[in-house]
């Protein structure tokens, strides 16, 4: 019952036996359970337990800090709200998701649960999903991306066949819908390098609606960049119907860290996504 998150200590979901406990512990025995909790920024907590926590990041909000912000992060959140009800508790980061993307992200609530996600991680064991609206009409139905990216002196990632000089990442995509000059994909990660998703659907010619770094008018600044000329401010994306960056990380599966129990979490899409879907 523990391994299938059948019992919950004060509301919390419980995979080990030997949780401690405390007079006035309410203890639940009964079906399966997730929580949703409702945080700062729009972030979201859709499961957790002793082990993990994984949640539902908005757009425009990073997972942890940068030089330009430390405060206004996923991670900062979570931390905080875990300090309220347990002063002692650490949280780990496990893997990212880019500030202009939304969707699902794991943490970890220790040290060697944040290793053992990223063993899973490393070995490509994650099921990893996202749905992304890109530029343009997508000829084929469905199709891999596999190169070697590095990153550049702007930050930007780009593709190369020298394995010495990049590291290997494949992206495959589906076609879910084609409208008159946007295409709707499915998304699966085998590797997740940094913008892996933005460059490489960049480089096949069909950007992420919306994207001001890897989209055409980036692109131009980057060519500015190293003819040495100044860059404009950044312009408008080619396309913008999202009013955001078209990409959503909808699903993550994983076996669980603890336990080995299959996890499975699913989102809805954002409601500026449904008409593209």
């Amino acid at each position: 019952m523990l391994s299938r998150g059948q019992v919950c200590v004060d509301g919390e979901v419980c995979v080990r036996a030997n949780h401690p406990v405390r007079a006035g512990s309410v203890i639940e025995v009964g079906s399966a359970r997730t929580v949703a909790v409702k945080l700062p920024y729009g972030l979201e907590v859709i499961y957790e337990d002793d082990a993990i926590l994984v949640v539902r990041k908005p757009v425009n909000l990073l997972t942890v800090a940068s030089a330009g912000e430390r405060e206004r992060t996923a991670y900062a959140c979570l931390r905080s709200w875990l300090k309220e009800r347990n002063p002692g508790q650490k949280l780990f980061t496990v893997h990212r998701l880019d500030k202009f993307a939304s969707g699902l992200l794991v943490f970890a609530k220790s040290e060697t649960v944040q290793a053992r996600m990223k063993t899973l991680f490393s070995r490509h064991d994650i099921e990893r999903r996202y749905w992304a609206v890109v530029e343009g009409v997508v000829a084929r139905n469905q199709g891999t991306i596999r190169s070697y990216l590095y990153e550049d002196q702007m930050m930007r990632m780009h593709s190369t066949e020298d394995a010495r000089r990049g590291k290997l990442a494949v992206t495959h995509y589906r076609v879910l819908r084609r409208l008159r000059d946007v295409t709707s994909l499915e998304i699966t990660l085998e590797t997740g390098r940094k913008n892996q998703i933005r460059a490489h659907l960049s480089e096949m010619g069909h950007p992420i609606v919306g994207d001001r770094a890897y989209g055409a008018p980036g692109q131009r600044r980057e060519r500015a960049a190293r003819r040495g000329s100044t860059p404009k401010p950044a312009p408008k994306p080619a396309k913008d119907p999202l009013k955001r960056l078209g990409l959503h990380a909808f699903q993550l599966g994983f076996a669980h860290p603890v336990t080995g129990k299959p996890m499975l979490f699913q989102t809805d899409p954002p409601p500026e996504f449904r008409r593209y879907l």
